[in-house]
């Protein structure tokens, strides 16, 4: 068997660049309570769930319930994005490398599926399986997620890697017992064990990907 018998990504930051529909969907949401939403907001709840910002809005006097305001910023992106998936350069091309090779895929985020979803089916080959925040009881950072994604795919988890851009998921996934390449994001990820950093999104192709070893 060639490795990895699967790939895992995150979503956001990995897979596609939604960051700006998202920071657009709090401010609007902000506007419509009456609450400012700033850089420092953003930065706070980066690599955390959509719960922790609408909680957020709640806190600052919203009345409305955190889920109600998470739906309210999903409904937001994905009429953003619907019909328009803007991938990251280089991930079409990596995901039709997978396509063609047979080796499945899936999402693993700290985001709702609804979201998700839109960008499974943008690939609908290849993006077999999502676990989002609505999948498991604990998000990342713990390995929850990842464990989730290779039982969904039937692999191992020693059989998978992983593909991130925050400290969170590169947590979860090492936890969960894999591989991981960080792609550059918004925030620094330290260096440590079972990390493989590259400069770009456009550097993971399939081959690379097959010639990282497994830790076992």
């Amino acid at each position: 068997m060639t490795y990895p018998l699967a790939v895992l990504f995150d979503h956001d930051g990995t897979l596609v660049n939604t960051e700006p529909q998202w920071a657009e969907a709090k401010r609007a949401v902000a506007e419509h309570y009456g609450q400012t939403w700033t850089v420092a907001d953003d930065h706070a709840t980066l690599g955390g769930t959509v719960q922790d910002a609408a909680r957020r809005f709640v806190d600052r006097g919203a009345p409305d319930s955190v889920d109600e305001i998470t739906q309210q910023l999903a409904r937001h992106v994905i009429v953003e994005v619907a019909g328009d998936v803007p991938f990251l350069p280089g991930i079409p091309a990596l995901l039709g490398e997978l396509r063609a090779a047979g080796v499945p895929a899936a999402i693993v985020t700290n985001a709702l599926t609804s979201v998700a979803r839109t960008t499974a089916d943008a690939a609908p080959d290849v993006l077999t399986r999502i676990v989002s925040h609505d999948d498991v009881t604990h998000p990342k950072p713990d390995p929850e997620p990842y464990l989730r994604g290779a039982e969904l795919l039937g692999v191992a988890p020693a059989d998978c890697v992983a593909v991130e851009d925050s400290e969170p998921g590169v947590r979860s996934a090492v936890a969960a017992g894999m591989i991981v390449v960080v792609v550059p994001g918004d925030k620094p990820v330290p260096d440590g064990p079972h990390r493989v950093f590259v400069d770009s999104h456009e550097d993971v192709t399939l081959d690379f990907l097959r010639s990282l070893t497994p830790r076992n």
